[in-house]
């Protein structure tokens, strides 16, 4: 590959973060899985990516989801990636799904 190539790529790429689906209240969980959200968002088999923009595009209706994108517009995170294996950040609120034991 040319160093050209690669440094246009380089250009392109766009800051992404990988978080616990545990940041995410069991409902947006749901919604996430259902592609129901209500910003863009790219649903897995474990959890999601969401876009977020720079600056924001949008504000998501789900509180904890917008206070996400508030986080993450701060510190220049244009991608949300929530995997069920993603890392959990202290600080950030973590949900437990319904029933489960803590």
């Amino acid at each position: 590959m040319s160093e050209p190539v690669l440094t246009r790529l380089r250009e392109l790429a766009e800051p992404l973060v990988a978080l616990s689906t545990a940041h995410l209240s069991p409902a947006t969980r749901h919604l996430l899985q259902e592609d129901q959200l209500s910003v863009n968002a790219y649903p897995t088999l474990t959890g999601g990516f969401v876009y977020v923009g720079a600056p924001r595009y949008d504000t998501p209706l789900e509180a904890d989801l917008a206070h996400l994108f508030e986080l993450a517009e701060s510190a220049g995170i244009i991608w949300l990636k929530f995997d069920v294996h993603g890392t959990e950040v202290e600080g950030i609120e973590r949900f437990e799904e319904p029933g489960a034991e803590t």
